[in-house]
């Protein structure tokens, strides 16, 4: 896209019709349904979300990309701050041994830590771990600056990036080498405290996922065999991607328990004089949350943003005819412009001349604005505007005189659909099943499935080598916390024995 803007814009007025003809390619090759994978790289690269960058895994976040980040951290930052959790920084090196020191942990991490082993040309005596989570970075320090129960609770958040180095098929937003997230670190004094918070972060991030993306997720608890390395307990909200039938970890929220006080020697004395270990929360969301995002709502002409996260909600094109008062449109473009963004509107308008209206409609439903509004000589004498909605191609014409009103509505409703749409498009790819023939036909069939379980580790890690496929194995997702009426006598779907909740299961990312 950059390359050809460059040369659209370099060509002199005589080829400026060629010019605008040759661009008309505007489009992607592969449908969504046809190849998901490679409609996928088609559409973060021309919807000018990222640019691949020379290391593999490593991505480049365009301003596309970084603004709909920033929309999220201006919100969760906002609430996190109503609860008194306080923004910090630390290093993004760690020393081999405190990265060591809680093993458990970081055996799930180990494969992917990233290691500085020379400065400049002479090696360094001791190598230093780049960060890949900073529960080992941080909690040496908690253990310093907590005392008493007068230091509790400590509740901390950084914004940062994290680097996890080894794994196959780097994916844009969704798997990548170095990633964008928050992270939090608490410490409270009793455990009903840290149970409380682990619920509020989850709360926020569904409303991340729903009320910002439009993206559905559910809400519950990972399993034993799942849960973060060195944990108490994992809370997550999962999403689905309908398309591949895959499940994604959309955000996590562990309450960690006291095995890190345990390792840091995090004491307090409490107020009975007593001493006791803190109690110990961590949670992050990601850049992942986008790719999700991207995945659930694009099609075949490209992103499909939801009004509250796309920096520009409207794009004006002008268009104007032969013979057409050109100037009289450009002014009604630029007063359109001016009344939307007065009104909070996020608007822009495309007065390129070297493109043809026609390509500039194709190029922004790829960027995936919401609302598009075309001004020709017609909506001119009219005093009026034609408005086109990306998510679902609807035209409207609206008098000018009701812009504002009218604009605010269809933002409002574009947010709302895409959340309805994508809803049920995930809800018919939900089985429920009984028996084990039954979870392999459903399986097969790229659902997300719920089903009756043990909830035994040994029998989780059964039906993970039973599974194995070209596909990859099926796993547990989630204990959904809306836990369906288990019925008595009911048996678990895989081994048999007395079931004791319901589990979503499925492939996953």
């Amino acid at each position: 896209m950059a390359g050809k803007d460059k040369e659209a814009n370099s060509s002199n007025s005589k080829g400026k019709k060629k010019e605008v003809k040759k661009e008309t390619g505007l489009g992607l090759s592969v449908k969504k349904d046809d190849n998901f994978g490679e409609w996928y790289s088609e559409v973060v690269v021309n919807g000018e979300m990222i640019e691949y960058y020379d290391i593999s895994g490593c991505y480049i976040l365009r301003p596309w990309a970084m603004s709909i980040w920033e929309i999220m951290q201006t919100f969760f930052d906002a609430e996190i701050k109503k609860m008194k959790i306080k923004n910090c920084y630390f290093p993004l090196f760690v020393s081999p041994g405190v990265l060591q020191k809680e093993k458990d942990h970081i055996e799930g991490f180990a494969p992917e830590v990233a290691w500085v082993t020379k400065s400049g040309e002479s090696e360094l005596e001791v190598p230093i771990a780049i960060r890949p989570t900073s529960e080992t970075v941080m909690y040496p320090y908690f253990s310093k600056w907590i005392r008493g129960h007068r230091d509790l609770p400590l509740r901390l958040n950084q914004w940062c990036n994290v680097v996890r180095w080894e794994f196959s098929n780097p994916t844009p937003f969704i798997r990548s080498r170095e990633f964008l997230w928050q992270e939090g670190h608490t410490a409270f004094a009793t455990k009903e405290e840290a149970d409380t918070e682990v619920l509020e972060i989850l709360e926020l991030y569904r409303r991340i996922y729903e009320e910002f993306l439009a993206v559905p997720v559910i809400k519950g608890k990972k399993s034993e065999h799942e849960k973060f390395a060195g944990g108490l307990y994992t809370t997550t909200v999962e999403a689905f991607i309908p398309n591949t039938g895959r499940a994604i970890q959309g955000a996590t929220s562990h309450c960690l328990g006291q095995n890190f006080a345990k390792m840091f020697e995090i004491n307090f004395e409490n107020d009975k004089g007593e001493k006791a270990m803190v109690w110990q929360n961590s949670w992050a969301y990601t850049t992942r949350t986008i790719g999700v995002m991207i995945m659930v709502h694009g099609d075949d002409k490209g992103l499909v943003l939801p009004p509250k996260i796309a920096s520009v909600q409207v794009i004006v094109i002008p268009v104007p005819y032969k013979d057409a008062n050109t100037q009289g449109i450009f002014d009604a473009c630029a007063a359109t412009v001016k009344t939307l963004n007065e009104s909070g509107i996020r608007a822009e308008v495309d007065s390129r001349d070297n493109y043809s209206p026609g390509w500039k409609y194709s190029h922004w439903e790829m960027k995936g604005v919401p609302l598009r509004i075309e001004i020709g000589p017609k909506d001119l004498a009219n005093n009026q505007v034609r408005v086109v909605r990306r998510d679902n191609s609807a035209k409207i014409d609206i008098p000018m005189a009701s812009l504002v009103e009218q604009v605010n509505d269809l933002l409002n409703d574009i947010q709302k659909n895409l959340f309805e749409v994508a809803k049920q498009k995930r809800d018919a790819c939900i089985h429920t099943v009984n028996a084990w023939e039954e979870f392999a036909e459903a399986l097969n069939q790229k659902k997300m499935i719920l089903a009756p379980w043990c909830d035994e580790e040994e029998v989780e890690k059964d039906v993970k080598a039973r599974t194995k496929g070209e596909l990859g194995a099926a796993k547990s997702l989630c204990s959904p916390f809306d836990q369906p009426e288990l019925p008595e006598g009911k048996l678990c779907f895989a081994s048999g024995k007395p079931a004791r909740k319901w589990t979503y299961w499925g492939r996953s990312y």
